[in-house]
């Protein structure tokens, strides 16, 4: 098959690993535009066009995709089999309906729950035991095409963000081969999506990232968890930002909402109902760290 592997973040890369290790050909990436980061304004690439670069595979960084009939042609004229698509952006109909045998998408979910730009973290907040992996065929309303494979993942108790995300995709990437190798056989069947099932996953924003002392400590506590290490559940004190990174939940304290308390190397926040215990925390203009150095210089 000759693909055109379409994604952005470092949970692409595994997934564009495992086709060029294949007997399938990876003709081009398609990835996001360089960016200005940092104080300096340096100039960085994505982290599939930087592993592109190594790997001498040709890459398009198209600024817009709809009505974008220049980047149309040239996808059009390397005549590609398929798209792959592992964290991307939406594309427009025009765009994936170009190879023979259409896109299809990695989403980290267990479709048709957490459709959206985050269903990792979403999984995490809501303090879910388990979620999923799903390929399937692009369709002009996101996250819905029909499936053509899942996986079922578990998710671990002292799992954070990082930790499932790296997890997911190393499976991800089996999975996405797996895809790619059904289509190429042939021999499948495509699964519709029960819409009626359908959670959102929405884009993290601030607001999300802010705590709020007076829920429940176990929903702060997976809050945390789902947002650890990026970008990472706040609180406001003394008019600095401070940054929680990893807690763990104190039985038996009764504390009011947002009381703290502390001894020499232990720091406990009240919730609405239990309370917290802190265990990396970063307060603004400082590095992380954890609680016990934290303390030796904060109080």
């Amino acid at each position: 098959m000759n693909i055109i592997f379409m994604g952005t973040p470092d949970f692409s890369i595994p997934s564009l690993k495992i086709l060029l290790k294949s007997n399938h050909k990876v003709l081009a990436v398609v990835t996001q535009p360089d960016k200005e980061r940092g104080r300096g304004q340096k100039v960085s690439y994505t982290a599939v066009k930087q592993f592109a670069v190594e790997n001498n595979i040709p890459v398009y960084q198209p600024e817009k995709l709809k009505g974008n009939n220049e980047f149309v042609e040239q996808m059009k004229s390397l005549n590609p089999d398929l798209f792959v698509v592992v964290a991307f952006r939406i594309l427009p109909k025009e765009v994936f309906e170009i190879p023979k045998f259409g896109s299809f998408n990695l989403h980290g979910s267990y479709l048709p729950k957490y459709r959206g730009a985050a269903p990792i973290q979403w999984a995490l907040i809501n303090g879910d035991e388990e979620t999923g992996l799903t390929t399937f065929k692009l369709a002009e309303k996101v996250d819905t095409g029909n499936i053509y494979l899942q996986e079922k993942v578990k998710i671990y108790p002292e799992d954070n963000f990082e930790t499932l995300h790296d997890r997911m995709s190393g499976f991800g990437a089996k999975m996405v081969l797996d895809t790619v190798d059904l289509i190429d056989g042939g021999d499948y069947e495509l699964k519709a999506q029960d819409d009626t099932l359908a959670s959102p996953a929405p884009k993290i924003t601030k607001e999300i990232c802010l705590i709020d002392w007076n829920k429940p400590a176990l929903e702060i506590h997976n809050l945390v968890r789902g947002l650890s290490p990026y970008p990472v559940a706040f609180f406001l004190h003394n008019n600095k930002v401070i940054k929680i990174y990893k807690s763990e939940i104190v039985k038996g304290l009764n504390l009011n909402p947002g009381a703290i308390r502390q001894t020499k190397t232990e720091l406990f926040i009240g919730c609405g109902k239990g309370a917290l215990q802190i265990l990396e925390i970063q307060q603004e203009g400082k590095k992380r760290m954890n609680t016990e150095e934290f303390l030796r210089g904060f109080r």
